[in-house]
């Protein structure tokens, strides 16, 4: 019997072989244009990261991560409470790989060459977007990992004795104080079930008992990776709101008074636990002032929000990339299925979006690396991240499902990834800032004035060419509309992702696709579907240069 796995046994079953060792990284023409000019060994390791994750071991890895769920154990065989989770050995297994790249640590390490001096933010932004074509839920805990060390800076003594093994690359699942480890990973546990993302209703309180040092006493609602070896928390101060470290285990081993009550039941990213946390008089190291909690803590939110819409726009890469693969190996009426004109205009209408989602993406990334020697990048990165977070995560759901509908049964089905991209997707807008936090966000920056704004109108203007003057008239009006209504921040930000998204794409040369996007995105009526691509712009040629065929 021929073997359910040979080309010519599925083609006479018109069934696609499955999108696996096809390499994430080669095939895909926006990062090798956005790498072209990087050293020879970080292209090389890049390479390989993309072999990596459409491999079928690793694949394995992430669907058994996913159905073999953690387990919270609250109490041991003598009735004592342990409050520890439990993941399948694939879980760590992933958690493994990733450490050993760096993804929680190579924003901080000494740079190795120049390359990793002046693009650390972009590099690392590549090797996230294409491990998140793998799996996401293990990518939350690093994402964390990686951002703590932003709050970290603001005290020195902290940051010396937790750093080194922040910054190790070598995966310590093992239940010990952190000096006993070889590495560490840091949780973000600031949403309270009262408040939500209001800050101001937090009801967690911090006493000090020495210098530095305090007990907390409250909750907190949602605490993913529940199983790191500290969190970030914020919890008020004599009216006030500071930061915190707090260990999950003291120095001793004994538990730090954190009660886990239970595991949420997720939609998505399923395979990283998420936990309700209860606790009275836990230790937690202050991290800057007891009054600049919320100021302390932004610059971590910031890098993790950035990380959500790389990740967000890696997910919709490889679904759309499983689905222009499945069209190309099924046959409709003798003719492949790529082939048929409706499924191209849909394809080519989603290809779009997923080429600005990365685009932008990878810029706002490099205007961090930017930001330092230039007031231009500066006010770029502080402006575009909570717009990069918004559209990138906001649209994944619709493209994914989008893809999946294109893929019809095959793709709705547990035995392919996109089943499970469909449902961590909004996670992603959900998770540290939900999308009218952003444009909120957006609109706090616009009450302070306009300087930020119109340095970023600047760029835009530039990089759009003889169409850039008429559309930041636009983006103007839009904000001028946001200042004084703010339900119409929403308006404001999209039309910003938008125009920026274009920009970006002319920039890195994409002409064809560029106009493609900006005269249906901005120049054209609103739609909410996919498929709507005017005649005037070649379908084929879309879906054929963003997503070329495998050999």
């Amino acid at each position: 019997m021929p073997s359910p796995f040979d080309d010519e046994f599925l083609k006479n079953l018109n069934q696609p072989k499955l999108w696996s060792g096809v390499n994430a990284f080669q095939s895909d023409p926006l990062l090798s244009d956005l790498t072209r000019q990087l050293a020879r060994p970080l292209r090389d390791e890049l390479d390989l990261l993309g072999r990596y994750v459409t491999s079928p071991d690793a694949q394995e890895l992430a669907q058994m991560a996913n159905t073999n769920l953690p387990q919270l154990r609250t109490h041991g065989p003598s009735g004592e409470r342990i409050d520890t989770v439990s993941f399948h050995p694939a879980w760590h297994a992933l958690m493994r790989r990733s450490m050993s790249s760096g993804l929680h640590s190579s924003l901080w390490e000494p740079p190795k060459d120049a390359d990793s001096k002046s693009k650390a933010h972009k590099i690392r932004a590549v090797r996230l977007f294409l491990s998140a074509q793998l799996e996401c839920g293990h990518l939350e805990v690093l994402s964390s990992t990686s951002a703590s060390l932003a709050v970290l800076s603001a005290a020195p003594q902290l940051r010396n004795a937790w750093a080194p093994r922040i910054l190790s690359r070598k995966y310590d699942s093992t239940n010990r104080p952190h000096g006993q480890k070889s590495a560490v990973t840091v949780g973000l546990a600031v949403a309270e079930k009262q408040a939500g993302s209001d800050l101001n209703a937090m009801t967690t309180s911090a006493e000090r008992v020495g210098e530095g040092i305090y007990r907390l006493s409250g909750h907190k609602w949602f605490v993913s990776a529940p199983m790191s070896d500290a969190f970030i928390m914020l919890a008020e101060v004599d009216g006030a709101t500071g930061c915190f470290l707090v260990p999950r285990l003291l120095d001793d081993g004994r538990a730090n008074a954190l009660r886990f009550q239970r595991l949420k039941d997720k939609l998505g990213m399923r395979s990283n636990a998420t936990a309700e946390l209860e606790f009275s008089d836990a230790f937690g190291y202050l991290v800057g002032t007891p009054d600049g909690g919320q100021r302390t803590i932004l610059d971590m939110l910031t890098l993790m929000r950035l990380d959500s819409a790389v990740m967000a726009s890696g997910l919709m890469r490889t679904s759309l990339a499983e689905a222009v693969h499945a069209a190309r190996g099924r046959q409709v009426k003798g003719r492949a299925l790529v082939a048929q004109p409706l499924t191209m205009r849909v394809l080519a209408d989603l290809a779009l979006d997923v080429a600005a989602a990365g685009a932008l993406s990878f810029r706002v990334a490099e205007s961090f690396d930017r930001a330092r020697d230039s007031g231009e990048e500066a006010a770029y990165a502080r402006v575009m991240t909570p717009v990069a977070k918004y559209w990138c995560t906001k649209i994944a759901p619709a493209v994914i499902g989008e893809a999946m509908e294109a893929m019809g049964g095959n793709g709705y089905i547990e035995d392919r990834p996109l089943a499970r991209h469909y449902r961590d997707a909004p996670s992603l807008s959900i998770q540290d800032g939900a999308g009218n936090m952003m444009a909120l966000d957006l609109r706090r920056v616009a009450e302070h004035g306009s300087e930020l704004f119109e340095a970023v109108f600047g760029i835009i203007a530039r990089d759009l060419g003889g169409s850039g003057a008429k559309i930041v008239e636009v983006l103007r009006a839009a904000l001028a509309l946001c200042k004084g209504d703010e339900s119409a921040a929403r308006i404001f930000i999209e039309q910003l992702a938008l125009a920026a998204a274009a920009a970006e794409l002319y920039r890195l040369g994409a002409g064809r696709i560029a106009d493609a996007f900006l005269e249906t995105r901005l120049a054209a009526g609103w739609r909410s579907t996919y498929g709507m691509l005017d005649t005037r712009f070649d379908a084929s040629y879309i879906v054929e240069l963003l997503f070329p065929e495998a050999e």
